[in-house]
């Protein structure tokens, strides 16, 4: 199986609501990106109206690897933008800033591809499987963007009380994968760590002005200058240390619940999470509308079984609830938040099956579904396809197409380009046959 082959073989579609006012300070978009990470594309638009962050607003963040539409609100002015990665449809106005609570659900459509016959026909199976018990609600890939770039969990280093290591892991540490000019900008810090009144000369270095700024009146406060990052930037460096800690304590959760022999691993960015395979009927009841916390200092359990699992995954970590909290800086901090361990897709369909034109020899089919805010469609996909990601699993051999036999003129035509006729002519002239 494969995912994202192209940008538009994975499409997602924000459904929302908003309360017009004609006279609002907040103008409503719907915006339709493609290849651009909501941050990047909040960039984009800071730059052509010249707001600051804090004046476009969004519900959520919608994956860079293929193409989305949502909503985002600029506040006191128009924007217009029509580029092919990014454009702009006014809605109207509005009188609050845009949050989550505005968006209602998300509708996906997604491209598969790189299936074989056995895949198709095992597929029905595992469809009924996942509209019957849903999926296990886990934090997918797109959510530990750190990790792929080798940058870790820059708030562990603040609870650790390593403000430098966190500034150093943001500002100074590029990452492998990347060729843009903010790695050029990392690149340029990393070699000229400390020395503060540079001037870095490549483009994107105005992202970190006001870090740059704080460090030259405080050379030594790191904790000050991690500070002065952007507040949502900040925020999401919490929430995915938290995402990670719920996958972790999902996964001993059912441990206990399910049985190991019971569930199957699947690779992600961050490890590897565990779902069901099946569930029984007294298992299925237990986990249909069960929860699971996002941790922070104040989290108190309900189930013995969840907070066996949630502390144990804080003492692998050598920490407690308490620890879940940045020394000298209240402005980050760890909030309490139920999250359903299920999630069930509604309105999943599957299309035909068809030639996939960019593996040779292999199927594709679309799968479309709608899920609520801050659920993972590609943990849904790879749900429903999870035996081609299983460990071991081998990808069958594409059969060549059989190559069409040349006509008798196509033949000849070869000959005389390839000079064979003039050789043949040549060994009858060397027999005498000439």
């Amino acid at each position: 199986m494969r995912l994202k082959q192209r940008p538009e073989d994975f499409a997602v579609t924000e459904s929302w609501r908003f309360d017009q006012d004609p006279e609002g300070e907040w103008f409503v978009y719907l915006m339709d990106k493609q290849k651009l990470s909501t941050f990047d594309a909040v960039e984009r638009i800071c730059a052509a109206t010249h707001v600051k962050r804090a004046d476009v607003t969004y519900c959520g963040l919608k994956d860079k690897q293929g193409r989305t539409s949502q909503l985002v609100a600029v506040r006191g002015r128009p924007a217009e933008i029509q580029d092919p990665d990014l454009r702009l449809k006014p809605l109207g106005r509005t009188a609050a800033p845009l949050s989550a609570q505005n968006t209602t659900s998300n509708r996906f459509a997604v491209a598969v591809r790189d299936l074989s016959e056995d895949d198709l026909g095992r597929l029905p199976a595992s469809v009924a499987e996942v509209q019957r018990i849903g999926v296990v609600n886990y934090f997918d890939s797109q959510r530990f963007g750190a990790l792929k770039h080798g940058q870790g969990f820059l708030v562990k280093d603040l609870m650790r009380g390593d403000s430098e290591a966190a500034l150093r892991n943001f500002m100074a540490r590029p990452s492998e994968l990347d060729r843009s000019d903010d790695a050029r900008v990392k690149t340029f810090w990393k070699e000229h760590w400390g020395e503060w009144g540079r001037r870095c000369p490549y483009p994107g270095t105005e992202k970190y002005a006001p870090v740059l700024r704080w460090l030259r009146d405080h050379p030594k406060d790191f904790l000050g200058a991690f500070l002065r990052t952007e507040p949502r930037w900040r925020a999401l460096q919490v929430f995915a240390y938290q995402s990670w800690l719920w996958n972790e304590g999902v996964k001993q959760y059912l441990r206990d619940v399910v049985g190991i022999s019971q569930l199957v691993a699947l690779r992600y960015q961050a490890g590897s999470l565990l779902f069901p395979r099946s569930l029984d009927a007294e298992q299925a009841r237990l986990l249909r509308d069960a929860t699971f916390p996002l941790l922070a200092p104040g989290s108190t359990f309900v189930d013995p079984r969840v907070r066996k699992a949630a502390l144990s995954v804080l003492d692998r970590e050598d920490m407690t609830l308490d620890s879940l909290r940045v020394p000298g800086a209240p402005q980050i901090h760890f909030d309490h938040e139920e999250r359903p361990l299920l999630v069930h897709p509604g309105k999943l369909v599957v299309g035909e099956a068809r030639e996939d034109e960019l593996n040779r020899g292999r199927l594709r089919v679309n799968v479309a579904f709608t899920l609520p805010p801050g659920a993972y469609a590609t943990l849904v996909v790879k749900r429903l396809f999870s035996w081609t990601l299983e460990p071991g699993h081998k990808r069958p051999r594409a059969k060549p197409a059989p190559r069409p036999r040349p006509t008798a003129e196509e033949r000849h035509a070869e000959r005389r380009r390839t000079g064979f006729l003039s050789k043949k002519r040549a060994r009858k002239a060397a027999r005498g046959k000439g």
